[in-house]
């Protein structure tokens, strides 16, 4: 008889290796390696531009809580988007647990090469599901910036934007974001080391 997986669960996430990514997607334990130069680059960057206009109200609008790397839990998923924003409208201040369940407007994914797929086809169906109007992926070897929007429950292309664009993307379009400043500190059409997310074999 086949001996059939048991289904992953919080405690697998906490008992993850520290130098491990870990999230739990539709009941199975991923584990991605931390991310390497150029993705934490273009994380770091991005949430640079972002939160002096969308957080602090410098030069934008404000109203907006923006975060690196949240833990998210929604519903039974924990995932961990490379960074997430909060209209205040929804959540007002950040909560004092690690753990975030109140779903965020926004998402971004930075590509890198082991956790590219994990990113679009695990990740990106989850955050239709909890409702999550926008998201964003962004590929720093290949300077580019994919501009997502729910609706009707599934998401719709709205732009691929590259290189060193100047653009206005949703949520964000109150602000010209300069995407060449996303890969200035990068090696031209950086790469990464191979690599691959783990699924347990549970």
């Amino acid at each position: 008889m086949l001996e059939r997986k048991r289904p992953a669960t919080y405690q697998d996430v906490l008992d993850a290796p520290e130098h491990k990514v870990a999230e739990l997607l539709d009941g199975e334990l991923f584990l991605s390696p931390r991310p390497g130069g150029p993705h934490t680059a273009t994380a770091s960057l991005l949430g640079a531009e972002l939160i002096a206009p969308f957080r602090h109200g410098r030069g934008g609008p404000g109203g907006w809580i923006i975060l690196d790397e949240p833990e998210l839990h929604l519903g039974d998923q924990v995932t961990v988007p490379d960074l997430a924003g909060w209209r205040r409208t929804r959540m007002a201040v950040v909560p004092d647990d690690h753990r975030f369940t109140i779903a965020p407007d926004w998402i971004c994914e930075v590509a890198s090469t082991s956790t590219e797929k994990l990113d679009r086809y695990k990740k990106l169906p989850i955050y239709a599901a909890a409702g999550i109007g926008h998201a964003w992926l962004i590929a720093p070897r290949r300077q580019t910036l994919e501009v997502l929007r729910l609706h009707d429950g599934k998401w719709l292309q709205i732009a691929v934007h590259a290189d060193g664009e100047r653009v206005r993307a949703e949520p964000f379009e109150a602000f010209e974001l300069d995407l060449s400043i996303l890969w200035a500190d990068l090696p031209i059409r950086a790469s990464e080391p191979a690599g691959t997310y783990e699924e347990h074999p549970w």
